[in-house]
């Protein structure tokens, strides 16, 4: 009866119990009879009997008597024991003091811990990952220490959410994140502010993802304050973004309620990735898109009244849709974007100032130059036959430049003249 009270109570096995209890009665006898003596203890489940043994060698001559047993003796206990057998010699445990008795009791609450922490070790090792309700019992050090009912966890400062605040008998969910294992025991560490305590509340809420019909390719995350997650679906006739939102709202606004009125965001996941970037910095609409492979950049062009709305409070909304999509992303206005073409063309012109030479191209940037020369103006002739609107198209080319040229060509025709 008693085993089993505590195996409800505290969760140990019979087995571990019947453990402690043997090691503790070992221990105690070593203390009476020596620590270089070989004994074992048995427990009797069905009577509660307890049997204590020490075990020797048969010899014909006794060299330790903490480890053997004359011939002589030994027959008195088996008369058909030979030389080189092993005798078991019961020991009476009310020999044993009070010494020994207190001994025995301390060994039996140390194995009696060791066995908890180890359940509670393996009950929560194989449950990282999960989602676990508590009650808040105190603080300690910035960290919330959570009952759990078998044992307490910690919610250290950093997975904390900053604006959340919790008072002692509060009921607190979080995400078991991990369980270490200290001297003081095994030690649940939980976490709020982990991404991944997102994912698993929106599998909690939204049987599809559970089943594996709708799978959340990727999520960013700025705890307390907004989230965004690419979902697709693997089945054709099933929306994934309405999956995860649900009808009216109530599977997303669930989540939210959970993560104290946390925005969060549902996009679906695209290959395309000038889509998928676009959809990302919902709620801006987006112009256009400028791609660069190589460093793998996006600039992204907005309506002027967009801009505050695509760069989000405090950089926000692109923050967490770059971190979403895994580009660099660059937000620009249109008045921005055209702006920077005014000044792109004004720039050649800065720096084609008169070197002083006296050619007709000295003095002009190698780009105009092999420009010009590509468009088949490649000497004083085809320049001078040019008109200005046919010069201005070749790229590098400006006004001042166009104008520049014109005076050389003229000057040089009427120094021939």
């Amino acid at each position: 009866m008693i085993f089993s009270q505590l195996e409800r109570e505290k969760g140990i096995n019979q087995d571990a119990l019947v453990e402690a209890i043997e090691a503790a009665l070992v221990t105690a006898a070593k203390k009476v009879y020596g620590s270089g003596t070989d004994i074992f203890a048995k427990l009797n489940r069905d009577d509660g009997m307890i049997e204590i043994y020490q075990r020797k060698e048969v010899t014909l001559r006794v060299e330790d008597p903490a480890m053997e047993i004359s011939l002589l003796e030994a027959r008195q206990l088996d008369p058909e024991v030979m030389p080189g057998d092993e005798v078991e010699i019961e020991i009476d445990a009310n020999e044993f003091g009070r010494i020994a008795a207190q001994t025995a009791k301390q060994v039996i609450v140390q194995k009696l811990r060791e066995a908890e922490r180890e359940m509670v070790y393996k009950t929560y090792s194989s449950r990282v990952g999960e989602i676990i309700n508590g009650i808040v019992h105190g603080f300690s050090r910035g960290s919330i220490i959570v009952d759990l009912g078998k044992t307490e966890a910690e919610l250290p400062p950093k997975e904390q959410v900053s604006r959340e605040r919790y008072k002692q008998g509060d009921r607190i969910k979080a995400y078991i994140l991990d369980v270490k294992q200290n001297a003081k025991g095994p030690q649940v560490v939980l976490s709020r502010a982990s991404i991944d305590f997102l994912l698993k509340l929106f599998e909690l809420e939204v049987p599809e993802i559970s089943e594996g019909v709708v799978e959340i390719r990727n999520a960013a995350r700025e705890p307390g304050g907004r989230s965004k997650i690419a979902v697709v679906s693997h089945d054709p006739n099933v929306d994934p973004v309405g999956a995860c939102v649900g009808v009216k709202g109530s599977r997303v606004q669930a989540v939210v309620n959970e993560l104290r009125g946390e925005r969060i965001d549902i996009i679906p996941w695209l290959s395309d990735p000038a889509l998928f970037v676009s959809n990302a910095l919902s709620p801006a609409q987006v112009t256009r898109v400028i791609i660069n492979e190589t460093e793998k950049a996006m600039e992204v062009i907005v309506a002027d009244e967009e801009l505050s709305l695509a760069i989000g409070k405090n950089g926000q909304n692109v923050r967490l849709a770059a971190r979403l999509t895994g580009w660099n992303i660059t937000i620009k206005s249109e008045t921005q974007v055209e702006k920077g073409a005014a000044q792109e063309e004004a720039a050649p012109a800065q720096e084609e100032e008169p070197s002083g030479d006296s050619g007709l191209l000295e003095g002009i940037p190698d780009k105009v130059v092999q420009a010009l020369a590509q468009a088949g103006y490649a000497d004083e002739k085809s320049i001078a036959a040019a008109s200005d609107e046919e010069l201005l198209k070749v790229s590098g080319l400006g006004p001042k430049t166009v104008e520049k040229l014109r005076s050389r060509t003229s000057g040089e025709e009427e120094s021939g003249e």
